[in-house]
């Protein structure tokens, strides 16, 4: 049976090279039945990743099973495949089978699940499955930037300007390797004007940033991007962290004359020391979190916005971090978010949300997704700021073990899977 299922994984990549997203799902959903997984049906979340919709098209027939268009992501249990990365089956009998819910990951991106029902359970059946949604997750991330109807699927309202600026741009919210683990969220999803955040890796090295521009337009939305197109391409040309900041500044004042500027963190993390660099721009100074606990706001002498064209310059600062040390970057509009009672939501808070979740064993994306519903409950689902998190946890010098990888991200180990009926 697995070379049939080689075959039918062979088959998939060969169709996908003129295949639109449109043809993905009745595509694969045909060339799964022929291998004996029935019924499979794809299922993509959300912006604010509180759903999970069915990827439908031209040739997707009906199978046996109730075919539900929206599944909540809370409560239930396609939404906890997604919010754990874990692999769930349920509904075993002799007549009907077993039914799966796989997570759809594109590395440590969450995109969705995978619906499917087998005759069989065994590990066999079950390595099929999980390849088989690691190529549709492969298929979909190929496909969906030249797709509106991915677009249109994954919203729940109509997107402003600046936010499609924004979301265009800027890197998957969620990104690890064997050393460093990355976790990104941003409200207002779909009327998002001056926040971004960046990070990229360079061998060794990871860069991050957090930006927060002024005001809450369209304008907004156009400084930012052009402070992070800025710095990504001095970054790439090798440019020092202050180098950046000075030609991010620099072109502001160019296009703007002075009247837009950015607050900014740029940040730059040896993964092989855990030796982080940073330099601040008029923004909030990060923390760490470690061993439980917060630390006090690192310190360094910030310097002015960028765009403001004063003559001087901030500190370049340096921390060293222990191994599951947490950065947490982050805009004012988490901490100085209010309630309908004017309360903000402050700067303790926020950390201690953080610090609880990660007790409680949550993955870093799932902590961040718990967080900023936390914060939308906090304002009446209505916030009058960008609020960003940019989290950076370092594992230290050595590579994850996969249970590690698992435990931070949500990811599946490749093997002896724990199934969770």
């Amino acid at each position: 049976m697995s070379s049939a299922r080689d075959h039918l994984l062979s088959l998939l990549l060969v169709d996908s090279h003129v295949m639109p997203l449109e043809r993905v799902a009745a595509r694969v959903a045909e060339h799964a039945e022929e291998v004996g997984f029935i019924g499979v049906r794809i299922y993509l979340a959300d912006v604010q990743e509180r759903v999970l919709r069915l990827l439908s098209g031209p040739g997707l027939t009906r199978g046996r099973d109730r075919e539900e268009t929206e599944l909540q992501v809370e409560g239930t249990v396609p939404g906890r495949a997604f919010q754990y990365g874990e692999v769930v089956r349920t509904e075993k009998s002799a007549q009907d089978g077993t039914l799966w819910w796989i997570p759809l990951l594109d590395g440590t991106e969450r995109l969705g699940v995978v619906r499917a029902r087998t005759a069989s359970d065994d590990t066999d059946t079950l390595a099929g499955l999980k390849a088989l949604a690691a190529l549709v997750a492969l298929l979909v991330v190929s496909k969906r930037h030249y797709s509106d109807a991915h677009a249109r699927l994954v919203r729940s309202t109509k997107m402003n300007v600046p936010a499609e600026m924004q979301w265009t741009l800027m890197p998957p919210r969620t990104y690890a390797d064997d050393r460093v683990v990355l976790g990104a969220v941003m409200e207002p999803a779909y009327q998002v004007s001056g926040d971004a955040f960046d990070y990229a890796t360079s061998g060794e090295v990871v860069h991050l940033a957090v930006y927060d521009a002024m005001g809450h337009d369209v304008a907004a939305g156009l400084t930012a991007n052009l402070a992070m197109a800025t710095a990504r391409s001095q970054r790439r040309a090798g440019r020092t962290l202050q180098e950046v900041a000075e030609e991010v500044g620099r072109m502001l004042v160019t296009q703007f004359d002075g009247d837009r500027f950015v607050t900014a963190v740029l940040a730059d993390l040896d993964t092989r020391t855990g030796q982080l660099t940073w330099a601040n721009y008029g923004h909030y100074p990060p923390v760490i979190i470690r061993g439980g606990r917060s630390t006090p706001q690192l310190e360094c002498r910030p310097g002015p916005p960028l765009g403001t064209d004063f003559s001087f310059h901030g500190d370049l600062c340096q921390e060293s971090l222990e191994p599951g040390d947490r950065v947490v970057f982050y805009t004012d509009g988490i901490t100085e978010a209010r309630s309908p009672a004017g309360q903000e939501f402050g700067l303790a808070r926020f950390l201690d949300f953080l610090i609880r979740q990660h007790a409680d064993g949550l993955p870093v994306p799932e902590t961040l997704r718990r967080l900023m519903m936390r914060i939308l409950q906090h304002h009446d689902d209505q916030l009058d700021d960008d609020a960003t998190v940019l989290l950076a946890e370092w594992n230290g010098p050595g590579a994850f073990r996969a249970d590690e990888v698992e435990a931070r991200t949500g990811l599946p180990p490749s093997e002896d899977d724990q199934l969770k009926h």
